[in-house]
């Protein structure tokens, strides 16, 4: 309960959460608003046709905004592509080490150059776009030709950076990670309808009511797994030692260190997903022969193939974001330098070759929970044919969004009470 209330007397806390509500919501206005010369009929027909192959996945994680032919129907997969490209990019071009260890400002610059990059890429997806519908047996466009394909690129890379700014925004004077919200935001808008189909299914006689609550059951399971392993960390012990400064005598407590069983969070399936989707997207809109043909079923859901790359990618991305984010060098570092140690452990080297062994057994679990979260529910529905995506990667990045977004808001709570705490304690001690 005191949480509850937190929220509702804290008056930077209730605007940071309502700042956050409102710019979702004109996120998710804009998902409705087509663009102009689009057959939006015939091209909801399409996808409702193709709702469990990739097609649909990337629909989902627009928020219907592709369906609808939105000005935001690109999504926030460009700014996730180039966020890719830039940190592979800074694993091996020293300019962009260099920025990297530059701290705040390096960060900056890097986002700058991530931002152009995603307007490159923008236009570069809405060319494609335009271009394939154009160019499609279906008539997706009311009036095809050059000024259509010049206004859909404009349009598309417009929205995109709209949706990026409005990431960033929420980021900054909101509450939570903007650009996982916004996701969140797209995957679960399309919950009601996709429950709708299914029990339109079951009245169908398409799925039986014991497969229903199979699925319903498995879901409650994959959330409870979600929630009990992104809790998980494993804790190294960590000492520090004793020193005097004056005629006082500092430190000598124990305390530990804290690696999380999923570093990486939600970003490997969803950089993972965001990868699969750019050839499927291209294969799908040229034109039918044998070699294309065979290329469109390898990477199709439901086909091996499709399941092996797609893991592969999920465990590459589990370990180069823990890289990126956990660097076990500098965290030694800092320990040397406020006096702390692991027990029997020697400062500075040594340490950080311990702490790097621990984090890479660590993260081989995790990027198998990781995989197998993602996998396993979308076999199962795959094979009983459910008409939306709703599998294991929709829950891990529901569920771990979620998570995230409340550990802030109690962060936040946690800090404003120690401020308070604070300021009580000094005036007592005024009044002493």
């Amino acid at each position: 309960m005191a949480g509850v209330e937190g929220l509702t007397k804290i008056p930077e806390l209730r605007r940071r959460i309502l700042f956050t509500i409102g710019l979702l919501a004109v996120y998710r206005v804009g998902c409705h608003i087509p663009v102009p010369g689009v057959n939006t009929d015939t091209l909801s027909r399409f996808f409702q046709s193709n709702q469990n192959t990739l097609f649909g996945m990337l629909n989902m994680f627009s928020g219907q905004a592709l369906e609808n032919a939105s000005i935001f129907a690109l999504g926030i997969m460009p700014y996730i592509s180039a966020s890719i490209i830039f940190q592979l990019l800074a694993a091996v071009w020293p300019y962009l080490k260099e920025l990297q260890k530059e701290g705040e400002a390096g960060r900056k610059k890097i986002n700058q150059y991530t931002r152009y990059a995603t307007v490159v890429l923008a236009m570069f997806q809405g060319y494609g776009i335009s271009t394939a519908l154009m160019s499609a047996d279906e008539s997706y466009v009311m009036l095809p030709g050059m000024a259509f394909k010049m206004l859909a690129v404009i349009t598309l890379a417009a929205g995109t950076s709209f949706i990026m700014w409005l990431g960033e925004q929420i980021t900054e004077r909101g509450i939570g990670n903007g650009i996982s919200l916004i996701i969140f935001a797209g995957i679960a808008a399309g919950i009601p309808v996709g429950m709708q189909q299914t029990i339109q299914m079951v009245r169908d006689g398409q799925i039986s009511p014991l497969v229903l609550v199979a699925l319903v059951a498995l879901m409650v399971v994959t959330v409870g797994i979600i929630i009990f392993l992104e809790q998980g960390q494993r804790r190294i012990p960590i000492q520090y030692a004793k020193r005097q400064v004056g005629r006082k005598l500092y430190g000598g407590q124990a305390s530990h260190l804290p690696l999380k069983i999923n570093t990486s969070g939600v970003i490997p399936p969803i950089f993972a997903s965001s990868l699969l989707m750019a050839p499927v997207t291209v294969l799908a809109f040229m034109p039918s022969n044998p070699v294309i043909d065979f290329l469109r079923n390898m990477v199709s859901r439901g086909n091996l193939t499709y399941y092996m790359v797609y893991t592969g990618l999920i465990v590459f991305f589990c370990f180069f974001y823990t890289a990126v984010v956990f660097n076990p060098e500098d965290v030694a570092e800092n320990l040397k330098k406020h006096g702390g140690y692991v027990p029997g452990i020697r400062p500075g080297k040594h340490t950080a070759e311990y702490i790097d062994r621990v984090l890479t057994r660590i993260t081989v679990g995790g990027a198998v929970y990781i995989a197998l979260v993602c996998l396993l529910p979308d076999l199962l529905i795959t094979r009983f044919k459910v008409s939306f995506f709703f599998g294991g990667t929709t829950l891990l990045i529901l569920v771990g969004v979620a998570l995230d977004t409340v550990s802030q808001i109690q962060t936040f709570l946690l800090t404003r009470d120690y401020d308070g705490f604070m300021k009580n304690a000094k005036l007592r001690g005024r009044r002493g």
